[in-house]
């Protein structure tokens, strides 16, 4: 389990706080989605999980972050990476490897994987993201949705029990976008792994998403389940937030027909909706 309790971070020579009594509990084998507009503080979020706030970044840190009980304030970078597995926003700057096979191997080798198992565990990631065939390509041909999909296979061949992504979608088409998510997915009902994701593409997170979270100015200004959140759309969008289309076409139906029609989360919810009212 993750939870923060009254957290508040500045970044050190920054004047605003970063983040502002955050109080945020993700149970163990949760599916949160991260969502708010542009400097909102959700990539600050994440890094809190990680560790990265305080050990990395440093700055005036108040409250606490704990991942499965342990706080992390006292607990190592190290420690911490073996229950918590990060994919940036900027994948250039966590593959460090000119391999695609050296990349998975780096962590698998760091992490004391037997040597046995790491010829499995690498062939399942890189089928897993869809790029087995990449595995002895070098990073620097790659394109950027390429390089995204490694960084991501270098996570989950470690196993983590928590996953946090930021917009690890944002280089990739609609057609990888959509596989990347139905892994998480797998992983998070067929593994348990806990997944917190921070993503631009909300249609296709609230599909996937059991939870969200809406941050904005450092706070965050509404969190819960997916469809309950959902309901507050002209909250939302006054934050900067777009909202699925299928959410916005059930509010304006609501406003047509003069009855409360259920919040839509994905299109086939939509269609049933649209034959109900004109059959």
């Amino acid at each position: 389990m993750i939870c923060f309790k009254d957290l508040s971070f500045t970044y050190k020579g920054e004047k605003a706080p970063a983040l502002s009594e955050i109080n945020l509990t993700v149970e163990d084998g949760g599916f949160l989605g991260i969502i708010g507009p542009a400097g909102a503080g959700k990539t600050t979020l994440a890094r809190a999980i990680t560790g990265m706030i305080p050990h990395h970044y440093t700055g005036d840190f108040y409250g606490s972050v704990a991942v499965n009980g342990l706080d992390t304030v006292d607990t190592s970078i190290d420690e911490i990476s073996r229950m918590v597995g990060m994919v940036f926003q900027d994948v250039e700057s966590q593959i460090i490897s000119p391999l695609v096979e050296d990349e998975i191997l780096y962590g698998l080798e760091n992490f004391g994987v037997p040597r046995e198992e790491i010829p499995q565990r690498m062939a399942e990631a890189l089928q897993k993201v869809g790029i087995a065939d990449l595995q002895e390509r070098s990073i620097a041909s790659l394109s950027g949705g390429q390089r995204q999909k490694v960084a991501i296979a270098s996570i989950i061949a470690l196993k983590p029990q928590v996953l946090v992504l930021d917009e690890p979608t944002g280089e990739l088409d609609p057609r990888s976008s959509r596989q990347i998510f139905s892994l998480l997915k797998e992983l998070n009902e067929e593994q348990g792994i806990t997944v917190i994701l921070i993503e631009q593409k909300i249609m296709l997170l609230c599909e996937f998403a059991k939870q969200l979270a809406v941050v904005s100015g450092g706070k965050i200004i509404r969190q819960g389940n997916t469809r309950d959140v959902l309901a507050h759309a002209d909250e939302l969008q006054a934050l900067g937030v777009n909202c699925p289309r299928v959410t916005t076409l059930s509010r304006m139906l609501s406003e047509k027909t003069g009855a409360a029609q259920p919040v839509c989360i994905n299109l086939e919810e939509a269609e049933k909706m649209v034959r109900r009212l004109i059959g």
